[in-house]
């Protein structure tokens, strides 16, 4: 990894503060529908339900795209980050998944419009971001690049972060709905982090590969995230 400026790690901590006005904090990922099936009851199947969507949902697919649209953006390539942008949005199987990664992707480039975030000269690449939200739709890991590059954050940094938002996310999520006490929660998100280590490591590995290797073996996952759309009580939109 390069070495980090003050100025780009705060950046990096910015984007991927829970305080980032995106709405993640509304959103489980099918955890919450693996509560609802009991195959997520304390702690120790939280760690378990977190380090297999982290390994082979993760690590396989949204990590190494995300990589591929954080490159695109830097080298100014519009077709890359068009093409990278439609297959993540392809990626997600159920219609809560697609409605997650669209409406945040929006909520970021809400946010970018709003606030001086890399100078004037990121008003090109914010018109092209508003261009993708109108059409097919601006996934999150698109939004998330696009500010990474405009702060020239190193792409490993940048992704350890990104893949930080989302690990916090969803150890918050099990915290509200197992539900876990607070030092639980943080128990378990320390006993992800070298598991997260090793998922940015697998996803440098797959966008580096010609041509790029993206899968998911996460086909139980896919299930719970479209029986949560039907699902009687619950928190979170996914």
């Amino acid at each position: 990894m390069a070495d980090l400026s003050i100025q780009g790690l705060c950046a990096l901590l910015h984007l991927a503060s829970p305080q980032l006005p995106v709405g993640g904090f509304s959103y489980s990922q099918g955890l919450e529908a693996a509560i609802e099936h009991g195959l997520v009851t304390d702690a120790g199947t939280a760690r378990t339900w977190i380090a297999d969507a982290l390994a082979h949902g993760f690590a396989r697919c949204e990590a190494p795209l995300w990589l591929l649209l954080r490159r695109a953006w830097s080298a100014s390539d519009e077709v890359a980050v068009q093409e990278w942008n439609q297959w993540f949005i392809a990626s997600r199987d159920s219609r809560e998944a697609r409605a997650e990664t669209l409406q945040m992707g929006w909520s970021l480039h809400s946010l970018l419009r709003s606030v001086p975030w890399g100078g004037e000269a990121f008003a090109p690449r914010l018109t092209r971001l508003g261009a993708l939200v109108d059409n097919p739709g601006l996934a999150y890991p698109t939004a998330f690049a696009c500010a990474c590059a405009a702060v020239q954050a190193d792409e490993a940094h940048a992704l350890l972060a990104y893949g930080f938002a989302w690990l916090e996310n969803q150890v918050a999520a099990a915290i509200k709905a197992v539900p876990l006490g607070q030092v639980a929660g943080q128990s378990l998100l320390l006993a992800l982090h070298p598991l997260l280590e090793q998922a940015v490591g697998e996803a440098r590995r797959r966008a580096d590969a010609q041509p790029p290797r993206l899968d998911t073996m996460l086909p139980q996952w896919s299930v719970l995230q479209a029986r949560h759309e039907h699902q009687y009580s619950r928190l979170f939109r996914s």
